[in-house]
C-alpha cells in the first residue's frame, strides 16, 4: 500500500498558485536543516495546522452545495458542483479539496520525515500523533469526495512524475491505521487548539461510520464507530445552551467545553498589518469565509460596520427552514429572525428596548393572532411570511431570505466581494460534542437502536424539544436532526453521500436539482466528484482511472 506516488504533477497542481506557501514554509525538494532544531520542527508543525485554514476557511462548495439544505439565490453558484448538470473533471471548484488536502499531506509527510531526525523533546511524540491525525483527516476528505486517490506517505527529495491510484478500501485502511496509531501518542485533557486523543477518537468514529456504508466495509464497522463516538463523548452531557455555542466574542476565540477540534484564525495571521475594520479593496484577506455564506445580501460597503457581507448564495431552502418546531432553541440560535437598523446591534446592545426592527421572519408556528399583535408593536417592520424567505424565493432584494447568524463576526472587516469574502477571525469548528452524539446515534441505529435513540435525544434535550420516539428513529430522522443541529456547518454533502440519500434528498428539496441531473456516463451516477483534469494531465501515468460517471 505504501508507494512512492506523490509526484511532480501533484506538486505542480497543489503549488503552482501558491508561491508564498513555497517561500514561507520552504517545503521544496531539499533538506532543511532548520527542521533538525526543536524550534524549526515546531514551526513545521505549526505550518501543518495553518493548512487547515485553507481547507476549511475558503470555498464551501464541495462541503455543502448541491444538497437539500442550501440552494442558489441571486448570485450564481458553480453549476457543476452545485447542480450536477455540467459536472466534469474541468468544472470550476471541483479541484479545491484535491489541491488543499494534498498540500496538507505534503506538509505532513515532511513533518513525519523530520520527526526521526529532529531534536528529541518532551512533546515530540504528541507532535507525531498530531501530524498523523492531520494527514488522516486530509485523506478522509479526499476519499469521501473523490473515492480512491493516490496514497503517499513519503517525503520526496526529488520529484516523481508518475503515480498510481489506490482503491478507496486501501485509503480507508490507511486512515484507520494512522488514527489508531495516533491514540497512544496524543495527550488527553481539555482542547486548547492542538489535536487531542479525543479528537482522534471522534474522527475514528466518523471514519468507521462512513466505511460501514461502503461495499468493502467490515461487519463490525457500525459497532466500532459507536464505541469510538462514546469514547469521545466520555460521559459528558451537552451543558452549554445552543446560543452560547455560537455567540461571538470580542476576541477571536471559539473554543468552549464542547469544541473537540477547530481550525484557528486570528487577525494577525489573517490580514496584512495595514488591514483595519472596514477593509480596503485589494487588501489580501486570508481569514475564515464561513460567515459570508448562507444568507441574502445585507447591503454594500457603505454599511460597513452596520451589517456583515453576504454572498447571496447557499441560501437555506424551504425544507431546511421548515425542519424547526416551536420551542427549538436552535431556531433563534441559527437564524437572525429579526434585524435592526444596525444588524450588529443584536450583539452590541444589551437592552434592545426602543431599537427599530427592520425585518422579521415569521416562523411557521406563529398564529395569525400572534402575528397581528407583532405588527401592531412594530408597524414599520418589513414582515417576511413563512414560506416566502427560502432560497427559491429570495432572488431580488436585500434581506429577502433569512440570514444564518451562527457564524457572525461583528469585529471582522467588511468583505470587498464574493471573490474575497474571507474576513472573519472566528475559528472554524471542525468537530464538536453535539455532532459526536449524532454520530453515535447513527452508528447505534444499526446495532442498538435503543441506545442510539438515547444519544439523539441528548441533542434534542439541549434544544428544548420533546424526545424522539422509537418509531421516529430512522436514518431520515437522524439526517433531519443533523440539519437542525448543524445547519451551515461543512458536513451536509458528506452526510447525504454517506447514507445514500444524496440523489433522493437533493432532488426533492433543492429547486435547481432533478434526479436526472446525477446521470453520468455509462449508466453511472455522479455521486463522487471527478478527479480533477489538471491532475490527470500532469500525470505521466496515462492509465490513471477517472471516476466512472465522468469517462
Amino acid at each position: 500500500m505504501k508507494k512512492i506516488i506523490v509526484s511532480l504533477s501533484i506538486a505542480l497542481l497543489t503549488l503552482s498558485s501558491c508561491s508564498d506557501y513555497i517561500e514561507e514554509e520552504n517545503l521544496s525538494y531539499a533538506e532543511n536543516t532548520e527542521y533538525l532544531k526543536a524550534s524549526g520542527f515546531e514551526s513545521l508543525i505549526n505550518a501543518n495546522y495553518s493548512q487547515l485554514r485553507e481547507i476549511y476557511g475558503g470555498e464551501p462548495w464541495l462541503f455543502v452545495a448541491g444538497t437539500d439544505l442550501y440552494a442558489e439565490g441571486r448570485n450564481t453558484e458553480p453549476i457543476g458542483v452545485s447542480q450536477y448538470t455540467q459536472l466534469t473533471s474541468s468544472s470550476p471548484n471541483v479541484d479545491y479539496l484535491y489541491k488543499e488536502c494534498y498540500k496538507a499531506i505534503q506538509r505532513a509527510n515532511t513533518a513525519i520525515y523530520y520527526s526521526a531526525l529532529t531534536e528529541k523533546t518532551a512533546t515530540l511524540n504528541s507532535r507525531i500523533g498530531e501530524i498523523k491525525f492531520l494527514r488522516a483527516n486530509a485523506y478522509f476528505l479526499l476519499v469521501q469526495t473523490y473515492g480512491g486517490v493516490t496514497l503517499d506517505t513519503e517525503y520526496h527529495l526529488s520529484p516523481v512524475v508518475s503515480f498510481n491510484r489506490n482503491s478507496a478500501e486501501e485509503v480507508y485502511t490507511f486512515i484507520i491505521k494512522e488514527l489508531e496509531e495516533s491514540l497512544s501518542l496524543l495527550p488527553t485533557g481539555a482542547y486548547t487548539g492542538r489535536v487531542t486523543k479525543r479528537a482522534s477518537q471522534d474522527l475514528l468514529a466518523k471514519v468507521y461510520l462512513t466505511r460501514a456504508y461502503e461495499k468493502f466495509g467490515a461487519a463490525g464497522d457500525f459497532a466500532t464507530a459507536a464505541k469510538y463516538a462514546d469514547d469521545a463523548i466520555a460521559g459528558e452531557t451537552l451543558t452549554l445552551t445552543y446560543a452560547a455555542l455560537w455567540l461571538p466574542t470580542k476576541v477571536a476565540a471559539d473554543i468552549n467545553k464542547e469544541t473537540i477540534f477547530s481550525a484557528q484564525f486570528s487577525a494577525a495571521s489573517n490580514t496584512s498589518p495595514a488591514q483595519t475594520t472596514g477593509g480596503l479593496p485589494g487588501t489580501q484577506i486570508t481569514g475564515n469565509g464561513q460567515a459570508s455564506y448562507f444568507s441574502s445580501y445585507l447591503g454594500g460597503s457603505e454599511v460597513s460596520g452596520k451589517a456583515p457581507y453576504r454572498t447571496y448564495n447557499l441560501l437555506p431552502t424551504d425544507y431546511a427552514i421548515g425542519l424547526y418546531e416551536k420551542g427549538d432553541t436552535r431556531w433563534e440560535g441559527t437564524f437572525m429572525t429579526q434585524t435592526y437598523t444596525r444588524y450588529y446591534d443584536y450583539y452590541d446592545v444589551a437592552n434592545k428596548t426602543g431599537l427599530a426592527v427592520t425585518h422579521f421572519y415569521v416562523p411557521k408556528w406563529m398564529t395569525d393572532a400572534e402575528l397581528a399583535t407583532y405588527k401592531l408593536a412594530n408597524p414599520k417592520t418589513t414582515i417576511h411570511l413563512y414560506g416566502t424567505y427560502g432560497a427559491a424565493k429570495g432572488l431580488s432584494s436585500d434581506y429577502q431570505t433569512i440570514p444564518v447568524r451562527k457564524f457572525d463576526d461583528p469585529i471582522a472587516p467588511f468583505a470587498t466581494s464574493a471573490t474575497s469574502p474571507r474576513t472573519s477571525t472566528r475559528d472554524f469548528v471542525i468537530s464538536r460534542l453535539g455532532e459526536t452524539y449524532l454520530v453515535a446515534a447513527e452508528a447505534y441505529l444499526h446495532t442498538n437502536p435503543s441506545t442510539g435513540l438515547d444519544r439523539l435525544n441528548e441533542v434534542r434535550r439541549r434544544a428544548g424539544v420533546a424526545n424522539a420516539t422509537a418509531g421516529q428513529f430512522t436514518i431520515d430522522y437522524i439526517l433531519d436532526e443533523r440539519a437542525r443541529e448543524m445547519l451551515g456547518e461543512y458536513t451536509r454533502w458528506f452526510d447525504l453521500k454517506r447514507t445514500g440519500k444524496l440523489i433522493e434528498r437533493a432532488s426533492l428539496y433543492n429547486y435547481n436539482i432533478k434526479a436526472s441531473n446525477f446521470d453520468g456516463a455509462n449508466g453511472e451516477k455522479k455521486i463522487l466528484r471527478p478527479i480533477p483534469q489538471e491532475a490527470l494531465d500532469l500525470n505521466q501515468n496515462k492509465s490513471y482511472p477517472q471516476n466512472p460517471a465522468y469517462n
